[in-house]
């Protein structure tokens, strides 16, 4: 609900992979299935291999949408060539001749089977012990911030059908900068009202269900605070009553439907007959 030249190349970047999530878990799962390759020392060229393939795709995104963590990927860039340094003979003649691959030395790190085996163990437990971890912090982040976060009971975009400031009634003029034009509810901490003429005010935000009262409160003035009284009064229809700054507002919101949005609507096609670009 923003215009798309205020957007940063970064949040175009984000934005894009989000709006596919299939591609979104290919993504992923490359990065994954080239991390577990390399902790089994059998498969670690392959893994290599397909870390060095999707780190470049990472870094050069990184580089040319400004993403402010190009050196993590470069690093990334050079572990995976590190890895590769022993077999590049191999590998090289693997790609670019038809002669016979011999198969790869693997001397054991000790002399003795049980060393070896002790070793082996502790590399794939540590493996799975950062396999865990990051796992454990994707699902903390999916069930915090992502597609699992609890949403607040009143949560979508709201257009302001009619808005009146201490019993007068704004007309929706894209010069009146005290007319709200919009109400999202996206978090059950945050609540952002867009102006008229696009701009967003972003508040501290909680719901009480019980009392239908939205408390907003604003990070930069820890003494600013205000209450406005809630009804819904069908599913897409919201009152808001309260007041802001000294002035009394009254607010009659309607849900905007986000399936009429062909970001959201728009099916996969096997075929297309045309190019669909809006």
């Amino acid at each position: 609900m923003e215009p798309f030249g205020n957007f940063s190349p970064m949040r175009v970047l984000w934005w894009s992979i989000g709006a596919s999530p299939a591609y979104e878990i290919f993504a992923g799962s490359t990065e994954i299935l080239g991390g577990m390759l390399v902790i089994f020392p059998r498969t670690t060229t392959l893994g290599a291999l397909v870390c060095l393939a999707d780190m470049i795709q990472v870094f050069t995104l990184n580089m040319t949408y400004d993403v402010p963590v190009k050196l993590y990927s470069f690093h990334l860039i050079l572990f995976s060539l590190f890895l590769l340094a022993a077999g590049s003979r191999r590998i090289i003649s693997f790609f670019f001749s038809d002669r016979a691959i011999r198969p790869s030395a693997q001397p054991p790190l000790f002399r003795t089977v049980h060393a070896n085996r002790i070793a082996f163990i502790l590399q794939v437990t540590f493996g799975l012990y950062l396999a865990v971890m990051q796992l454990h912090g994707g699902i903390k982040v999916w069930y915090t911030r992502g597609g699992g976060r609890p949403k607040p009971s009143i949560y979508g975009i709201w257009d302001v059908a009619q808005m009146t400031i201490d019993g007068q009634i704004r007309s929706p003029l894209l010069t009146d900068y005290d007319r709200w034009r919009r109400v999202i509810f996206d978090f059950t901490t945050s609540t952002s009202f867009q102006r008229m003429d696009e701009s967003l005010a972003n508040f501290g935000s909680s719901i009480d269900d019980e009392s239908k009262t939205l408390t907003l409160a604003k990070d930069n003035d820890k003494n600013w605070k205000t209450n406005f009284t809630f009804d819904r009064t069908a599913r897409d229809r919201l009152v808001l009553d309260g007041a802001m700054d000294g002035h009394r507002i009254h607010m009659e919101l309607e849900l905007v439907d986000r399936n009429q949005f062909s970001l959201v609507n728009r099916p996969f096609h096997w075929i297309n007959e045309y190019p669909f670009e809006r």
